[in-house]
């Protein structure tokens, strides 16, 4: 049975879950929380300013931002895009004004400096 605390995500529901710190700036809700070596599925709230830093996908990631934006090294993604980041691509994530994104990771990434 699906879990409707996810069904409506996109206009804001967002808002309503419960978080826990993840990293300076950057709250999480577990959706499914994946062991080592498991694919894990979060909601990701990001600080106005909150950065993750320099790090390598070990696995595909899949981001779809809800609100406000957040940038890396190619390029900028709004509200409703859809970002990919194969295998083996590495990237740095900021965001000025700050934002919500549903992301699923197959692999922990691997942190490759400027860790705060």
């Amino acid at each position: 049975m699906p879990d409707a605390r996810y069904g409506n995500l996109l206009i804001g529901g967002w808002r309503d879950l419960s978080y826990e710190h993840f990293r300076d700036g950057v709250l999480v809700h577990w959706v499914v929380k994946g062991g080592q070596g498991e694919p894990t599925v979060a909601v990701l709230k990001y600080e106005p300013g909150a950065s993750v830093p320099l790090h390598r996908h070990a696995g595909l990631e899949t981001i779809m931002v809800l609100d406000g934006s957040q940038y890396d090294e190619n390029g900028t993604y709004e509200a409703g895009a859809l970002v990919l980041n194969a295998v083996g691509t590495e990237h740095s994530v900021c965001s000025r004004e700050g934002c919500a994104v549903l992301i699923q990771w197959d692999l922990p990434v691997i942190i490759l400096g400027g860790e705060k």
